[in-house]
């Protein structure tokens, strides 16, 4: 993973949503204040091979605005929390965001010339008096500065009674699905008035409700496959094949609770706040508070793979508990070819875990080491007994500063980081393919 070169890009808002295009080209960000910040991948300079992988703000919009539910008296937040692209189908690109109730499909297009020479316009775009059209002209194409285009072409609204956890675009190129703490939609991707319902946890009495879905994603390849987990740390795969509502699973994963280590917080650890297929379709990848697991698809028993993220905190639990830091949701990316995985911590800690050597690190995203061709280095948190020179103790941990949102490059070693509203970007420049 070193070394690594990074570079720091500060946002007005807290981040809370972090994604790559197909190519990893572009990079968007969005935000708590509903807003959308696009990087675009500098080309690589002959004369300068180390500046490239450089990203820059490309555009900036604003998605979401805050809004009112009258009918229930609940504020909508504008808050972005969940970003994804559409594969590209021309010059132009295009991303899905939503915040807690509505999804936008917007569209992003370049512009480099502009016509000129109308014959029935002036410069300014206003009609000529045709008396005075005394010749006709065949109007002509000029360069002009750059200009990013954003502009909304569909908006779905009115589909979800709780909040949107989640937004996957499926394999057909066609559909997506959006789910929220009881039901997921499947939509199409031209029609904004309707969805169809494809699954739908909620009991017929509220009091009965043991449950929530709280993230969910469609199979890389099979766009009839799908997979959802839940707050009880169980994930669901469904078949649209079987019927139209899923609400029968065709696979349950589930790990079996060890009754020596049963708590209070049982629950609440177990509690999966993200799902990942990896690019091969094979596996899936799932954090719940203190390990992340993978998952074979052919295996429903118990995950193949276990990492510990943070296991020095189980003695801090019920401190977590009561600053409400137990329900934090962090998320998980595999790299492009499913062999190391990523997830966060606090104390602006990321960790990888190379799944076939086993390795793991630690490393830490801080304006300290954010001076261009800064090499991170491995940082370790002690429990007690001796403490190595830099070492950082379990009781010095700022709980504040967490990082919930990473996201990987599809095809190379550069991750990117957001930490509250600073977007780290890293990038491996030894191993800048992936093995």
């Amino acid at each position: 993973f070193l070394p690594l070169i990074l570079m720091c890009s500060n946002l007005s808002d807290i981040i809370s949503t972090v994604e790559f295009n197909h190519t990893g080209e572009l990079l968007a960000t969005g935000d708590k204040g509903g807003r959308v910040v696009i990087f675009q991948r500098e080309p690589e300079s002959k004369n300068e091979p180390y500046n490239q992988g450089e990203y820059n703000v490309y555009s900036t919009f604003q998605s979401h605005e805050p809004e009112f539910d009258y009918l229930k008296s609940l504020e909508i937040e504008e808050k972005i929390n969940k970003i994804k692209w559409l594969p590209q189908q021309n010059a132009a690109h295009s991303l899905l965001s939503t915040n807690d109730k509505t999804i936008k499909l917007w569209k992003i297009t370049e512009r480099d010339k502009r016509p000129e020479g109308y014959n029935l316009k002036d410069e300014e775009g206003k009609l000529k008096d045709l008396s005075t059209v005394t010749s006709l002209q065949v109007p002509v194409l000029k360069p002009m500065d750059l200009m990013v285009e954003v502009t909304p072409r569909r908006i779905f609204a009115n589909g979800h009674t709780y909040h949107v956890n989640s937004i996957s675009v499926n394999s057909d190129c066609e559909t997506y699905m959006s789910a929220d703490d009881l039901r997921i939609n499947l939509w199409h991707l031209a029609i904004t008035d309707r969805s169809f319902n494809i699954v739908d946890i909620k009991p017929a009495n509220m009091e009965d409700l043991t449950e929530v879905i709280t993230a969910s994603e469609f199979h890389p390849h099979h766009c009839n496959l799908f997979v959802y987990s839940s707050s009880k740390g169980s994930l669901r795969l469904c078949d649209m094949r079987a019927s139209a509502l899923c609400d029968k699973h065709s696979k349950l994963y589930e790990e079996p609770e060890d009754p020596s280590n049963r708590s209070f917080f049982s629950e609440i650890i177990s509690s999966v706040s993200d799902v990942k297929f990896s690019h091969s379709g094979r596996y899936m990848l799932t954090r719940d508070y203190l390990t992340v697991k993978v998952w074979d698809l052919n295996m429903e028993t118990k995950p193949v793979e276990t990492y510990q993220v943070h296991d020095y905190l189980r003695s801090k639990l019920c401190s977590l508990y009561e600053n409400d830091c137990i329900f934090d949701k962090f998320e998980c990316a595999w790299n492009g070819s499913d062999s190391v995985i990523m997830t966060g911590a606090y104390n602006n800690f990321f960790r990888m875990f190379d799944r076939n050597t086993k390795r793991d690190v630690t490393l830490e995203a801080s304006r300290e080491s954010s001076k261009p061709r800064a090499i991170l280095k491995p940082r370790r948190v002690c429990v007690g007994g001796k403490r190595r020179k830099d070492d950082i103790s379990v009781d010095s941990l700022d709980f504040t500063k967490k990082i919930l949102h990473t996201a990987w490059h599809p095809t190379e070693n550069i991750i990117a980081i957001a930490a509250t509203n600073n977007l780290y970007i890293f990038q491996d420049k030894v191993n800048s393919e992936m093995h």
